[in-house]
């Protein structure tokens, strides 16, 4: 009746054979090629160390004045303005700025890739219902797959270092982008396109001028879960190389520094606070054109 208790499992040396099969086929298609993937991803490397450079060069208060200015322009609210102000302040007092830049040109350069491969998937899903039964499958694991184990195809593939650990947050961070896009597509009014059909659109003219200015608002929602879930990789991608805040948060864990990762979490904190409501402030000036007043 053993049965019952212990569930039949396959043999213990096939799966360990099955298992060492597997290892070494990917060990060997590392050999093959990690150099070709590796100068594939050069021109990416070249972007995130510019970017590094230019948030850590330039003088502190031009970096606080190009915030708020960008701050104003979204949200044209002053508390937002003066809140990012003065967490960047706080942040700079308590020593966290070149952490803190190196962190936010990451995200900024994450962002920016989720984006420009996010977008067009989201609009191709729109388009297709079975490809998007193909890909919200892929979608569902990428979301719910550990984040650790992002990093261990990617550095058996590109070692240790920017590129990998920024390969892992996009991975981790893009599904929010695509779900968010091909869902703002799909729920624009029906009437709205059968008008922009009656005028003579072609499918370019309505993707361009009444799908994407109407489901702007959603996919500004994916933008700002985009930023939100990139943060929440920075720590851990911090075991392969990033740097920024995740470093010294990953230094306070291994060493039981508690001041040291309590002050770099929250400035982890502070940060996502000022992306998620600058972005939410922006999202909601772009609505405003669809809201009716009444009265």
């Amino acid at each position: 009746m053993e049965w019952l208790t212990k569930f039949p499992h396959m043999n213990d040396d096939s799966l360990r054979e099955l298992k060492k099969a597997i290892d070494e086929g990917f060990r060997a298609f590392t050999r093959a090629y990690g150099d070709l993937i590796e100068s594939f991803f050069e021109p990416l490397q070249f972007f995130l160390i510019q970017s590094e450079r230019l948030m850590t060069r330039t003088p502190w208060p031009i970096v606080i004045l190009a915030i708020a200015l960008i701050a104003w322009f979204a949200s044209r609210n002053w508390k937002i303005v003066a809140g990012c102000v003065g967490t960047l302040l706080v942040i700079g007092y308590f020593d966290m700025w070149d952490d803190t830049m190196k962190t936010i040109s990451m995200i900024f350069v994450c962002t920016v890739l989720s984006i420009a491969i996010g977008i067009p998937i989201g609009i191709a899903m729109s388009r297709s219902d079975r490809l998007q039964n193909l890909i919200n499958p892929v979608l569902d694991v990428m979301q719910t797959m550990p984040s650790f184990v992002y990093l261990i195809p990617v550095v058996m593939l590109l070692g240790i270092g920017k590129v990998p650990g920024l390969i892992a947050v996009v991975i981790y961070a893009i599904p929010p982008m695509i779900r968010l896009t091909n869902l703002g597509i799909r729920l624009v009014d029906k009437d709205v396109l059968e008008a922009a059909d009656a005028f003579g659109s072609s499918g370019w003219q309505k993707l361009k001028n009444v799908q994407m200015p109407l489901a702007l608002p959603t996919i500004m929602a994916g933008i700002n879960q985009t930023i939100m879930m990139a943060l929440a990789m920075v720590v851990i991608a911090s075991m392969i190389g990033v740097q920024g805040l995740g470093q010294p948060v990953l230094k306070a864990i291994s060493n039981q520094y508690f001041t040291l990762g309590i002050f770099n979490g929250l400035a982890i904190v502070g940060i996502a606070i000022i992306f998620d409501r600058v972005s939410q402030a922006y999202g909601k000036r772009l609505q405003r054109h669809r809201e009716i007043v009444h009265g």
